[in-house]
């Protein structure tokens, strides 16, 4: 067995209704003018409302960011760093989707801190200490309430990604209250991405290990029993809390077994034609996982024996045939777009995208196989 370490959050509480003890966690670790951090999609679901309906019946004095846009740029991050100042913050509150929970991670470090935002770029460049910070996500998806990563837009197509420990959270609450008015294509790009995330951290070529393993599993088993039912029935609470925890487990397994290839080609769509996270990584999965088959297609059969219970396959390259098929049809199933042709992606784009996605080394070193700039460019052609 490799030796490893494992980190985490610190608290999480995984509880619908959860929200309304929001106040004591707060005092608890010393908060008393909290900054709220989230986005207008938040404010327009009526989820802002709720939130301060419980900080305004305790002694806190809050403030409010509410700009944060998907893919954050640098811009946001300043922006958010001056209320906060303005504000004389001593913790802050990230109350939404991966973009929100991100922007507050940076927030409650700079605010904090005499670094700048550039110094910080990479892993483990982070000197200071942040302030005390509670996220809370309203997608299950992303799993930034338990990463020590935040990832910023740094130019027209690029990202950045800021990586230490310090981000990691004091408490996390999964209240699954805050994800029933979601809209069903979010709901499956989002859970497509937790997914995404697990099988990733089970295949990872650097760090994997048997708690990240064990998470990876029971988060794919948790999402691959309720996305359809989150999907197709928004209301129904027991598989919206059961998606928040599965993606929080396959978030907790990536953030230890770092994900690869799947993203590492997902990142170039979303900068390039602002595709959703989600969605970018569904629409290049199965062909990943088809180029991967010949490295990882023993850990794959592994996989389809969580999601495929009593399958009755017998070889490693059926089950891996079965695990492919099973996501194709999931993310039709779930109303996504198949192709990249279907999401708006153009053919002559092909080859800067496979340009791109050689940028995101420090991503594609976790793969099971290696990628050339010409697999990345079959991969996309696959996919279109």
């Amino acid at each position: 067995m490799n030796s490893f370490s494992f980190t985490t959050t610190k608290t999480l509480i995984n509880e619908a209704g959860s929200l309304q003890a929001l106040a004591t966690h707060c005092q608890n670790l010393g908060i008393q003018r909290p900054l709220i951090v989230t986005d207008q999609g938040i404010v327009g679901a009526g989820l802002l409302g709720k939130l301060e309906s419980v900080i305004e019946a305790s002694p806190l004095k809050h403030a409010i960011y509410a700009d944060v846009i998907a893919d954050p740029p640098e811009s946001i991050v300043h922006a958010a760093l001056e209320v906060a100042k303005h504000h004389n913050a001593d913790g802050v509150i990230g109350f939404g989707g991966g973009s929100s929970m991100d922007t507050a991670k940076l927030i409650a470090l700079l605010a904090n801190s005499d670094e700048q935002l550039s110094d910080i770029y990479g892993v483990d460049q982070v000197k200071g200490k942040r302030l005390p910070l509670i996220l809370i996500p309203t997608t299950a998806g992303t799993g930034s309430e338990v990463t020590a990563v935040a990832i910023i837009t740094t130019g027209e197509t690029t990202k950045a990604g800021v990586v230490s420990p310090v981000l990691l959270p004091d408490v996390a609450l999964l209240d699954a209250e805050l994800t029933l008015g979601l809209p069903p294509h979010v709901t499956a790009a989002t859970g497509i991405d937790a997914m995404v995330h697990a099988i990733e951290a089970y295949t990872s070529a650097h760090k994997k290990n048997p708690y990240s393993d064990m998470l990876a599993k029971e988060a794919l088993r948790l999402m691959g029993d309720n996305i359809v039912t989150a999907v197709q029935d928004g209301s129904n609470l027991e598989a919206r809390q059961n998606m928040l925890l599965g993606a929080c487990m396959a978030g907790q397994a990536f953030a230890n077994a770092p994900v690869a290839a799947v993203h590492a080609l997902a990142y170039p769509l979303g900068g390039h034609f602002h595709i959703p996270h989600g969605l970018s990584n569904s629409l290049v999965l199965p062909h990943v996982l088809r180029f991967n088959a010949s490295a990882a297609a023993a850990l794959y059969a592994e996989l389809c024996d969580v999601l495929l219970p009593g399958s009755n396959l017998n070889s490693d390259s059926e089950k891996t045939d079965a695990l492919v098929q099973y996501l194709e049809d999931l993310i039709k199933t779930v109303g996504l777009p198949a192709t990249l042709k279907e999401a708006g992606v153009t053919e002559e784009s092909l080859e800067t995208l496979a340009s791109d996605a050689m940028l995101q080394q420090r991503l594609l070193i976790n793969n099971p196989r290696e990628v050339s700039e010409s697999d990345a460019l079959s991969i996309y052609q696959a996919a279109f």
